[in-house]
C-alpha cells in the first residue's frame, strides 16, 4: 500500500519559517503531481501549492511569494518551504500525490495532515 508521511509541523511566530516534508513509500513505479493542501478550523480545504513531475508549480495567490514547493523524484518526497509566515496560515496541512503503483494502478493518496500553528 502506498503511503504519504508529512513530517515538519509545529508552532512558530509570525514572520517565522517552517519547511513541510512528505515522504511517499510502498510499490510506487512513477509519482505524477504532487501537491500540499490545508485545512483551518471550520474552513473548506484548499489547495496551497501543486508540483507537476516536470517540476512546473502553482500556488493560490495568498501564499504566493513566501510559500515554496519542491519535490525530490528519487526520494520520493515533496517539500513545503513557508516563510513570512502569517496567523491566517495556521492550519492541518497535508500532502497528497497521484501515485502509479507497481500494479499498474493509479490513485491519488493523501498524508495524515501535520499542523501548523502560527502565533501573533
Amino acid at each position: 500500500q502506498v503511503q504519504l508521511v508529512e513530517s515538519g509541523g509545529g508552532l512558530v511566530q509570525a514572520g517565522g519559517s517552517l519547511r513541510l516534508s512528505c515522504a511517499a513509500s510502498g510499490p510506487i513505479f512513477r509519482i505524477n503531481d504532487m501537491a500540499w493542501h490545508r485545512q483551518a478550523p471550520g474552513k473548506q480545504r484548499e489547495l496551497v501549492a501543486a508540483i507537476m513531475r516536470g517540476g512546473s508549480t502553482n500556488y493560490t495567490d495568498s501564499v504566493k511569494g513566501r510559500f515554496t514547493i519542491s519535490r525530490d523524484n528519487a526520494k520520493n518526497t515533496v517539500y513545503l518551504q513557508m516563510n513570512s509566515l502569517k496567523p491566517e496560515d495556521t492550519a492541518v496541512y497535508y500532502c497528497a500525490a497521484n501515485v502509479w503503483s507497481i500494479y499498474g494502478r493509479g490513485n491519488d493518496y493523501w498524508g495524515q495532515g501535520t499542523q501548523v500553528t502560527v502565533s501573533s
